[in-house]
């Protein structure tokens, strides 16, 4: 690419610039990759610092605290602290187990680091979103290496002490010192078409292996060696073609925490919300940038999606089991490619939640600089395969031949979607009468749709129906919708559905239990009042010859049995990396459960519980005559495939929309909503059970929200949510929200159409005013 002719004139302000603009300023002299890494490392040291308050028993306030060295300046966590009957109402009548307030404790990782552990809520006004966790500066970005043992070669030996690793690490340039190589050798004329990431500075989550930061996917873990011997083969991808590795941004430790699989160990403590916990006991938890009291997201890619849209970086990867991506760019207003499981590989240098899901995506301001990050990772010879990565073994036609950019690239004007067929999945719409929560996301999202899509951009929209949802009758409706999809397909393709057992342990379909005869739905419990055969059920279901049951929709066979791929995947990953270093002359013990257990600490102890059951599980099967976690994942996933093509054909669809959320981000700390811990909705995990690419883009915002308020239990014994009909109201431009573009692998050229020109039309995203350009940096000149 050329700049303009007047580019050299023109001053060049970096924030909220895309790559192109960079690549353009770069070639006209205006900036340098060095005036480009300090200017974030100036927002990261005025913007990413602690955003969180400890709630405590009597809200005294606590000494101040040390944390680990940012962008040369040791972490300050506030004395104050927020009494927990201001959060939690009657508190004086609480019976039930012990609560983990919040407290101060030193780390495992590094006793001279202290962290925030137990309760939390986000600081108002807080000025701060502590987005990223480890900075690539020398001395700081890595524990086993800190300080004189991270000392550049030009400086001298290394002191007495330092781990014969560092000697090694040592001699890797961090970013500064990356940036000004490649300053030295290209200077202006950097070559775009081998190195199209050049000078772009990432995040990325923490799980990515990075050779030259800690990586510890967010967990408070004492490694021998605390970065990995090798990069993730698409670190490595970026790196080697001109992105500058920045920083390791804060997730929810282990990719959500992976749940737990349940066994003889519980919590001493409990904590009566986790809500926007996307929390690391090593980095800490981030801030919603637009009101910092707030979730950074409903997902646990937090800091990646807060990195983004603070202007802290450029672009990031992030890892979606099955909101961790959305959730983040969902809201934080900013861009995302999640492409379909498993075209990009995730589990082959990374710990992984649930490898059945886990899937890397993209986030950027904007749809075409996520384009040009997903071409970028594409290698010239294996193409996007990672041998590490099993799950990259995807058919080659699900991968397009022509660059993915070449897609993103329309305009928005009038018209630009004329003749496209656009399905909107209204089932993410949705929601109980009477119920305030939803109604200012679905209704903003319903009349973005409509105005945005169909009106502006000539798009034909097709809704499907659900008895929820109130037919638009300006809108085409689907002939065959979701609900008549799953009635054909479930019988044939996954029966044990129609004999589920719910959480009472009664039939989850009732209708099925009594059309048909007793018949054992799971070892020793039968049910069934009818004259059917189960197997005739089944075609007649099929056959449209009797009704389906009422809640056989989109959301409710969501629900999945925990597997046990986290018991396997975490010793695969550490005997792996063991391994790299041990190839290397080095030693890396941390190699299995056990030992992780007894080197780690966790935020709540209820994450300690769950990881020394973890730790006990010796069968990669569930218990024999119980449902079989990986059996659903498997089997849902291929229904869930045929059911979106089966809608996609029959109604001649070129792709579907759909709202991510109707919730806003939650408070830190606060209640959830009623019967949804966390605030994710089961529909929602359609995508990320189906694998199937989804693009997202900001719609809109919203500046009235309900907030739901804690009660307590009648038995005193627990706190539970209930709605509240007082609305907050959210200062300009209020929360984001975003919609969500859905198609077959092998579409991403017309997802791609269709998003570019959605974004294009809209130009929704807003950046965060809080965090803004830094005074008298608000350029970022020729260094």
């Amino acid at each position: 690419m050329t700049a303009e002719p007047d580019a050299q004139n023109k001053p060049f302000r970096l924030d909220e610039a895309t790559i192109a603009e960079l690549h353009a300023a770069i070639q006209s002299g205006r900036t340098t990759c060095v005036a480009v890494v300090q200017h974030y490392i100036d927002r990261v040291r005025a913007y990413n610092g602690v955003a969180s308050l400890l709630v405590t028993e009597d809200g005294v306030p606590v000494p101040e605290a040390r944390g680990a060295v940012r962008a040369t300046t040791p972490l300050r966590f506030p004395a104050q602290t927020i009494k927990a009957s201001t959060v939690l109402p009657d508190l004086h009548k609480y019976k039930g187990p012990a609560l983990e307030y919040g407290r101060m404790e030193t780390t495992a990782s590094d006793s001279a680091v202290q962290q925030q552990f137990g309760m939390i809520v986000g600081r108002p006004n807080a000025g701060q979103v502590n987005a990223l966790a480890t900075l690539n500066i020398r001395g700081e970005r890595s524990v086993t290496c800190r300080g004189d043992f991270d000392r550049h070669p030009s400086a001298g030996p290394l002191p007495p002490g330092a781990p014969p690793v560092c000697e090694m690490f040592r001699r890797l340039p961090d970013a500064l010192e990356r940036a000004a190589e490649l300053d030295a050798t290209y200077g202006r004329n950097p070559d775009l078409e081998k190195m199209p990431m050049y000078g772009v500075v990432f995040s990325f989550k923490d799980p990515f292996d990075t050779k030259d930061m800690r990586t510890t996917a967010g967990g408070d873990a004492r490694y021998d060696i605390d970065f990995p011997a090798r990069d993730h083969g698409l670190v490595e991808q970026l790196r080697g073609k001109g992105a500058i590795v920045f920083a390791k941004a804060v997730n929810t430790e282990y990719n959500g925490r992976a749940g737990n699989p349940g066994g003889r160990h519980v919590p001493d403590k409990v904590l009566p919300s986790t809500l926007g916990y996307q929390r690391s006991t090593w980095g800490g938890n981030p801030a919603n940038p637009y009101d910092t009291t707030r979730a950074a997201s409903l997902g646990s890619s937090s800091g990646s999606g807060v990195s983004v849209s603070a202007n802290l970086v450029m672009a990031s990867l992030g890892e979606e089991t099955r909101a961790s991506c959305r959730g983040p760019a969902n809201h934080n207003a900013v861009a995302l490619i999640l492409p379909h499981k498993s075209m990009l590989g995730f589990n082959g240098g990374a710990i992984g939640a649930d490898i059945y899901c886990d899937r890397s995506g993209i986030l950027c301001r904007t749809i075409a600089d996520c384009a040009k990050v997903l071409d970028a990772l594409k290698d010239t010879v294996e193409g996007y395969y990672d041998p590490r990565d099993p799950y990259t073994t995807v058919p080659r036609s699900s991968v397009l031949s022509t660059p993915y950019a070449s897609h993103a690239k329309m305009s928005g004007t009038s018209g630009a979607l004329k003749g496209m067929r656009i399905g909107i999945v209204r089932e993410s719409m949705i929601y109980p009468p009477g119920s305030k929560a939803e109604e200012p996301i679905v209704t903003a999202a319903a009349r973005e749709i409509k105005t945005a899509l169909g009106n502006r951009l000539g798009a034909t929209l097709v809704e499907s129906s659900d008895p929820m949802w109130k037919r638009d009758p300006d809108i085409e409706t689907m002939t065959t919708d979701f609900r008549r999809a799953l009635a054909r397909l479930v019988p044939l393709i996954m029966p044990d559905l129609l004999f589920r057992l719910g959480r009472d342990g009664r039939p989850l379909f009732k209708e099925c239990a009594t059309a048909i005869v007793p018949t054992e739905f799971m070892p020793g419990k039968i049910f069934g009042t009818g004259t059917m055969q189960p197997i005739d059920y089944c075609v007649e279901l099929a056959e449209g010859r009797i009704a389906p049951p009422a809640n056989l929709d989109v959301a409710t066979i969501q629900e999945q049995e925990l597997a046990m791929a986290f018991r396997f995947h975490v010793p695969q990953y550490l005997s792996r990396r063991a391994a790299d270093w041990k190839a290397r002359g080095f030693t890396e013990t941390l190699v299995d459960f056990p030992t992780l257990n007894a080197r780690s600490k966790f935020w709540g102890d209820d994450g300690r519980a769950a990881f020394k059951n973890w730790e006990e599980v010796t069968d990669p099967r569930n218990p024999l005559g119980q449902r079989q976690g990986v059996n659903e994942r498997i089997m849902l996933r291929e229904l869930l495939r045929r059911l979106d093509m089966m809608v996609l054909l029959e109604n001649r669809l070129d792709a579907l929309v759909r709202l991510h959320t109707p919730f806003p981000p939650g408070k830190i700390g606060g209640a959830y909503q009623p019967g949804l811990p966390g605030n994710l909705r089961l529909e929602t995990f359609y995508g990320p059970n189906a694998g199937l690419t989804e693009v997202l883009i900001p719609a809109g915002f919203v500046t009235t929200v309900y907030d739901p308020v804690f009660a307590l239990s009648p038995e005193g014994t627990r706190y539970v949510p209930v709605p509240s009909d007082t609305p907050t109201i959210i200062p300009e431009p209020g929360l984001p929200f975003a919609l969500v573009f859905r198609a077959e692998p092998g579409r991403e050229d017309v997802l791609l159409k269709i998003a570019s020109a959605y974004e294009g039309a809209s130009k929704r995203r807003v950046p965060p005013p809080a965090f803004g350009p830094l005074p008298a940096r608000s350029r970022v000149a020729k260094s």
